[in-house]
């Protein structure tokens, strides 16, 4: 599946899986989220229940946990990967029909609990559609899968946020969540059109192979240390860019919440999506270093465009630029950045260090909310970009270090 990828049947079936598949990951994480939240505060719960029910959703950060197992066992259907995933989508769309018909009432205890659950369904799945597709893949059609993955996740988001809060002010949450619950029906096709992927049996042994298996595994490969750090500052420019973009664009440009939502949400979706594509196709061609390299200083270049419209200050045509071309060049470094890390991971042990290089990555989105307030409120938005530009620099000093590395796992087999 290497030679030919996109002319390749078996290639254009991967990619609509993973497409599939994407769209199954995103959809549960707005309705125990953030539409959840919308939704209590619509029917008067009060603010401080509220916040409890939001740490529902720490199960995505801490999945790294208990992603070991799913590298250990084996269900008796469907193969390594792709059992695991029906399960975890069954009991995500069961668990979605139960939050939907529970009523806002309910005792706290209950709706967190439930949501609890279907979050940690829901990053189980992720766990898993994660290791399937670094599995799927080979490594020049990684930032294509990644771009395809992206699609369907950023789709399933847009309707299990803004057209969710739409529907539901029609036809009320419970008709809202029992439609979107059916919507995973998408998910679960993917997985059953889907092929197993060829990889080795699943780790057996003693309980310490399966947890330190996976850490001595990636260990020995030469430079994962320096990898690791590459793979928390690559994005660590890009992350300050979008800490507070929201914020500038309504409090430091004085553009309106419609204005925003529109261009944000709109334009910014589409030149994401757009980005990513546009990424994964170059890598067919470069591979992962050249892309990491180019799209790196192109994506630092690009928030060089949100500091000049800072300097301009309210002019409509030329924030619709800034935030396309921030989120296009976005688009194309996360393909890339994708890749490297489903690059990093041996098949064997694909779900849990997987599971752990993206909680590594998000290092840098978690920690930039505190320097990002610090920075703008104390140096101005001029300065702010233009420290996030700079802080594009480690990162990309990193990736000329490790060049030999990354090329060498451009010519891995796995």
């Amino acid at each position: 599946m290497s030679a030919g990828f996109l002319k390749a049947r078996d290639g254009v079936r991967s990619l609509g899986v993973i497409l599939l598949l994407g769209f199954s990951s995103g959809l549960p994480l707005s309705l125990s989220g953030a539409t959840l939240q919308a939704r209590l505060t619509t029917e008067g719960i009060p603010l401080t229940q509220i916040g409890w029910i939001t740490l529902a959703g720490l199960p995505y950060t801490l999945k790294f946990l208990w992603a070991p197992w799913l590298d250990r066992f084996s269900l008796p259907f469907l193969g390594r990967r792709r059992g695991w995933i029906l399960v975890t989508q069954v009991l995500t769309l069961g668990l979605i029909l139960v939050l939907g018909h529970t009523r806002s009432s309910a005792p706290p205890i209950l709706l967190a609990s439930i949501a609890l659950g279907l979050a940690l369904a829901s990053a189980t799945q992720d766990i898993v559609v994660d290791a399937y597709r670094t599995d799927l893949l080979p490594p020049e059609a990684r930032g294509l899968g990644a771009s395809a993955a992206m699609l369907g996740y950023r789709l399933a988001m847009l309707c299990a946020g803004a057209l969710a809060l739409v529907w539901a002010a029609r036809v009320g949450w419970t008709d809202t969540y029992d439609v979107l619950a059916l919507a995973l029906g998408v998910g679960i096709l993917g997985t059953l059109w889907a092929r197993e992927p060829e990889a080795p049996a699943p780790v057996s042994g003693s309980w310490r192979e399966t947890l330190k298996g996976p850490w001595q595994d990636y260990f020995a490969r030469p430079g994962a240390r320096a990898l690791l750090s590459l793979v928390v500052l690559y994005k660590l420019g890009d992350a300050l860019a979008f800490a507070l973009s929201s914020v500038f664009l309504l409090r430091g440009l004085g553009f309106g919440l419609a204005e925003v939502g529109t261009i944000g949400k709109g334009v910014g979706l589409m030149a994401t999506l757009g980005g990513s594509f546009v990424g994964g196709a170059l890598m067919l061609r470069w591979g992962i270093y050249r892309s990491l390299w180019y799209f790196g200083w192109i994506q630092g270049l690009a928030t060089l465009s949100f500091a000049g419209l800072a300097v301009w200050g309210h002019h409509f045509p030329a924030m619709v630029g800034a935030v396309f071309l921030e989120n296009f060049t976005s688009g194309m470094g996360t393909s890339a950045f994708a890749a490297l890390l489903m690059s990093l991971c041996t098949p064997r042990y694909s779900a849990t260090q997987f599971a752990l290089l993206s909680a590594l990555a998000a290092i840098g989105r978690v920690s930039m909310g505190p320097v990002a307030g610090l920075l703008s409120e104390r140096a101005g938005w001029e300065v702010y970009f233009l420290v996030a530009t700079v802080a594009s620099l480690p990162g990309l000093g990193l990736l000329r270090v490790l060049r030999r590395h990354i090329l060498a796992l451009e010519c891995e087999r796995r």
